[in-house]
């Protein structure tokens, strides 16, 4: 189904737009402005997606036991040791 309705645009993004159409890139300004739609949808899903597996993360780090931990002196040190070393 499609709907009909009424945007409006900065005069940049309206000469881009434009441009756009004019170049071929997108056969009208409503197939634009429909692809950048399909964008944002996508990167929302990526986002969600990262969020949820950045969750997972945390869920594990809080249910693994104490003793595997990195202390904040024990991550850096091998790094450090190479630094002194160079």
């Amino acid at each position: 189904m499609t709907v009909k309705t009424t945007l409006s645009f900065t005069d940049r993004h309206h000469n881009f737009l434009m441009a756009k159409v004019k170049q071929g890139t997108f056969a009208t300004a409503s197939s634009a402005v429909a692809a950048a739609i399909e964008m944002l949808i996508e990167d929302e899903i990526h986002r969600e997606n990262a969020l949820q597996a950045i969750s997972s993360a945390i869920s594990e780090r809080i249910d693994a036991p104490h003793s595997e931990f990195v202390s904040g002196e024990d991550l850096f040190r091998s790094a450090l040791r190479r630094i002194e070393t160079d």
